[in-house]
């Protein structure tokens, strides 16, 4: 077996992105170099109770700062570049390499953090390239729901690597929004190495829907829309904005926005040339007053039924220049992404009682995945044909399917590779050796706080919400021993006191059973007695576990 000193090698560590949608990191590694691809985070669920979002963590890679060239981004959705202001605080002088348009959601977003004068931009147009260290990095336009998206042809010393980034192949494309088939082919010519390819939807037959066919739907319903028309998508769209604003334009109607992201996307697409309307097709929400109904489109965002967005607020009255009209017509141009159904379906319900029409993709064609459906995967396996298979970018099913897909494309057997986050691959040259797992376990961010929260928070904040809290009070004389105040018990969350103040009388009676069998000055001690007594009486009495807050005080 190769020896990493001996014979040229690169290592694959995956920071995250594999077996979970989300938090897309990859560290390309050889003795003297390393590149990051993508630097993503994850919205948190249900059980991130209170956490804002969770982020890879760094501690390999900031072991590895000294040989780190380069951040490579393949697109500008929140899972490939969302982490980077925590990854750039540490190392500010990684410079980034990307599309113009990714570069410039990235400055928005460092921004925010005051780190956008600190960090090196360097955008890359398509088919060009950038040597970085061992690595020559080679960027090929892909056809996703975010514009100026990137795959990447990779040299390396041990041969040709090709990352798909995320990608479809539009059979029709409009414009220039097309996965560059041709460059991947050219790449791949010399022999491919190793392929990481996109595995979100390999269990969906066929093809995806094109974005032409989804132009047409909206077509449809400009035609036949009598009243406004509001839709909300991802603020990242910029292909569909473009839509929206032409048939606009064609119906007569003018456009207005309500969602800072949406307006800071359409802002800098247009300023890049990206996005082109009339400035008289644009106007404020003050303006809309003036205009009848069947004149008017809103841009929303809210798509995901999000707490604070505009739609959201639209539905619950709240919003503080729209309200809701009868015989609106609500198009929902985006997907239901898992875990937010709940939510979604709360405000349409909403929009229906406020005498609104809601039309989603489950009813209608109006979105298009931008994830390669089974045969777009089997296309590109075939272009690039390579040697090794590694799937990316998806939950473990995904990646277990998309492995069935390579071999029946001729990919050998032990030639694919289904790695999980934290375990690293080595590639010599010929040759492939798993190495020992490395520590990932994703971090949760909560207002400033990085890291803080982990599994014991989570899990009392679970105890709080699901139990609620008792706090118990003893003031005791540091002199004498005796008790000056309490004991006292608080109920929040827990039991209505008035309906339970037996109960919580009781519990002191098992504080002062406690304090009578303690020796002086023991107050913590007795802290840590008085919380297993009362855990004790609460399960017997009630067969409830909440949180216990003993205080016992001395003075």
């Amino acid at each position: 077996m190769a020896e990493k000193n001996d014979t040229p090698w690169v290592t694959l560590s995956p920071l995250g992105g594999l077996g979970q949608i989300g938090l897309n990191c990859m560290l390309l590694e050889t003795a003297d170099s390393a590149v990051l691809i993508d630097c993503g985070l994850m919205f948190p669920d249900e059980v991130h109770l209170g956490v804002d979002v969770v982020i890879p963590r760094f501690d390999f890679l900031l072991e590895k700062k000294h040989k780190l060239k380069a951040v490579v981004l393949t697109h500008g959705h929140e899972d490939h570049i969302g982490a980077l202001p925590w990854l750039l605080k540490e190392m500010p002088e990684v410079p980034l390499y990307s599309s113009p348009f990714t570069l410039a959601l990235v400055r928005n977003k460092l921004r925010e953090h005051d780190l956008a004068d600190t960090v090196t931009l360097c955008p890359m147009e398509p088919r060009q390239s950038a040597e970085l260290g061992d690595f020559r990095f080679h960027f090929f336009p892909v056809c996703h729901s975010i514009i100026k998206g990137y795959g990447l042809g990779i040299e390396t010393p041990v041969g040709r690597f090709v990352h798909t980034g995320d990608f479809k192949i539009d059979r029709n494309p409009l414009g220039e929004h097309a996965t560059d088939l041709e460059a991947f082919g050219d790449f791949a010519a010399g022999g491919v190495t190793l392929l990481m390819s996109d595995s979100t939807n390999v269990e969906r037959d066929g093809y995806a829907l094109t974005e032409r066919e989804i132009r047409d739907s909206l077509d449809d319903i400009f035609t036949q829309a009598d009243g406004r028309i509001l839709v909300t998508l991802f603020s990242s769209h910029v292909q569909r904005i473009q839509e929206i604003f032409e048939l606009a334009h064609r119906y007569g109607r003018k456009v207005a926005v309500s969602g800072r992201s949406l307006n800071v996307n359409i802002e800098t697409a247009r300023e890049l040339g990206y996005l082109e309307f009339a400035d008289e097709d644009f106007v404020s929400l003050e303006d809309l007053a003036h205009l009848p109904d069947d004149k008017v489109v809103l841009l929303v965002t809210g798509s995901q039924g999000e707490p604070m967005s505009a739609l959201t607020r639209l539905a619950e009255g709240d919003h503080r220049q729209l309200r809701v009209h009868k015989g609106d017509l609500v198009v929902m141009s985006s997907r239901f992404i898992p875990g937010n159904t709940k939510a979604i379906t709360k405000v349409i319900n909403k929009l229906y009682k406020l005498g609104a029409e809601v039309l989603n993709e489950k009813v209608q064609a109006i979105h298009a995945s931008g994830h390669a459906h089974k045969e777009e995967l089997r296309t590109m396996l075939e272009t690039v044909h390579p040697k090794f298979f590694i799937p990316v970018h998806g939950e473990y099913r995904h990646l277990h399917k998309h492995i069935e897909l390579a071999r029946e494309c001729g990919v050998a057997p032990e030639r694919c590779f289904l790695l999980e986050n934290g375990q690293p691959v080595t590639l010599f040259k010929g040759e492939v050796r798993l190495e020992d797992p490395i520590g990932v376990e994703s971090v949760l961010v909560d207002g400033k706080g990085v890291g803080d929260v982990g599994r014991t928070i989570l899990k009392e904040r679970r105890l709080l919400g699901d139990e609620g809290m008792v706090v118990a009070l003893l003031v005791i004389e540091e002199a004498t021993g005796e008790i000056i105040l309490g004991p006292q018990v608080q109920s929040k969350g827990f039991v209505f006191e008035r309906h339970f103040s037996h109960v919580l009388d009781d519990a002191k009676e098992v504080m002062l059973d406690v304090y009578a069998n303690m020796p002086k000055g023991a107050s913590q001690k007795m802290e840590n007695r008085i919380k297993s007594a009362l855990r004790r009486h609460f399960r017997k009495v009630l067969d409830r576990d909440p949180v216990i807050v003993p205080l016992v005080i001395t003075v």
